[in-house]
């Protein structure tokens, strides 16, 4: 089940920063993304998705939670920045041609603050989780 096949209307991020292809979960707490890792991507090295683009790929599954929920509220997306990044593990760098499929949870969500667990996995397998906050920042 996909939910949100434009991606770019869920999420403030703009091409080639893009860390994620389409939102396939939502509740609530729960969301989660996939993503091709593609050639031509700028976290891309020696043909591995590096440790950058996972950290990004956890913040924007999150951002696409967020501007999911933003569509419910008839207001616009807004832009959410890492605060701090909590217990990072990497079991393995992804190949292009893997897909990503991303799940976070919401722990706490305090006004602007929120708390989330990311996992990455790829074929069923651990790839990458950490704990991020993450303050979204109020338009004005």
């Amino acid at each position: 089940m996909d939910l949100a096949n434009d991606i770019i209307s869920l999420i403030p991020q703009r091409p080639p920063f893009v860390m994620i292809d389409r939102l396939s979960w939502y509740d609530k707490k729960i969301s989660r993304t996939v993503f091709l890792v593609k050639k031509d991507n700028i976290f891309v090295e020696n043909g591995r998705f590096r440790e950058p683009g996972l950290l990004e790929n956890i913040a924007q599954t999150a951002a696409a939670h967020a501007g999911y929920e933003a569509g419910f509220e008839n207001i616009p997306v807004q832009v959410g920045y890492i605060g701090a990044v909590k217990n990072f593990e990497v079991h393995s760098l992804p190949l292009v041609g893997d897909e990503l499929v991303t799940e976070i949870t919401i722990l706490h969500q305090i006004f602007d603050v929120s708390i989330i667990k990311g996992a990455i996995t790829c074929g069923g397998l651990a790839v990458a989780n950490c704990e991020m906050k993450i303050f979204i920042s109020q338009l004005k």
